[in-house]
């Protein structure tokens, strides 16, 4: 028995990264597990690890820049108590002058409307239950925009900084709460988009997927009167202020 039995959770972009470390903590903390993600293999992995530490889970294929896909996905998940909208993705040529359209666009799908569409599937259930948690994964980048992380990522993280306000304002009196996570420096496999990924000495001292699937954990096992509206953390060596040796 854990503070979060029986509650189930939805965690988006849960094949690898902070989504697999979140599914771990939070099943180990009780929950019923949903990962989703478009590829099977990892998600399927996740699956397994978390059976096999005695934990609850299940994987589903869905593509969140598709609308469709994710209302039949959240169809056949049902009821959640908890979504985590953590999938995300950048570009390597992600400065202004070199962005495409097209690479905008592919930023945008994911980190934005992929956002947006699992928490509208999942939002009218919540209100007629009396409530719901959502969890949404921004960024450092999302509060203090800068070269490193590009144009795309910066504005899509921004953005979702407000839909999680938005949410707040109109979800409170529904007893739906949202909280946003802004992760500095994370060591995960999107670090190896940049045009100059860091060395592994680097990636070391960076925050790790422990430390976020424990932010997470921390923030869902708040009781349901308490909202955590934002989490802005990162790296005590934190290269923001630091200053990048790519740049």
């Amino acid at each position: 028995m854990g503070r979060l039995t029986g509650k189930r959770v939805w965690i988006t972009g849960g094949g690898s990264g902070i989504g697999a470390g979140a599914a771990m903590e939070l099943a180990r903390a009780g929950a019923e597990v949903v990962v989703s993600g478009r590829r099977m293999g990892p998600l399927q992995a996740v699956v397994d690890q978390i059976a096999a530490g005695g934990g609850r889970a299940q994987a589903l294929s869905v593509d969140v820049s598709d609308v469709s896909a994710v209302a039949e996905a959240a169809e056949r998940i049902g009821a959640v108590d908890l979504l985590l909208a953590n999938a995300g993705l950048n570009v390597p040529k992600r400065a202004l002058f070199d962005l495409s359209a097209a690479d905008w666009q592919k930023v945008v799908d994911v980190n934005l409307n992929g956002v947006y569409y699992p928490v509208h599937a999942v939002l009218p259930g919540m209100r007629a239950r009396g409530g719901g948690q959502i969890i949404l994964i921004s960024s450092w980048a999302g509060r203090y925009n800068g070269r490193l992380t590009g144009a795309a990522y910066g504005a899509t993280k921004r953005a979702v900084i407000a839909l999680n306000e938005t949410i707040n304002d109109e979800g409170g009196g529904h007893g739906i709460r949202s909280t946003v996570i802004m992760p500095g420096e994370v060591a995960t496999d999107i670090l190896d988009t940049r045009p100059n990924p860091p060395s592994v000495e680097v990636r070391a001292r960076m925050l790790q997927v422990e430390d976020l699937a424990a932010t997470v954990r921390f923030v869902a096992e708040m009781p349901a009167h308490a909202c955590v509206n934002e989490i802005l953390i990162s790296p005590t060596w934190n290269r923001f202020y630091q200053g990048f040796d790519e740049i």
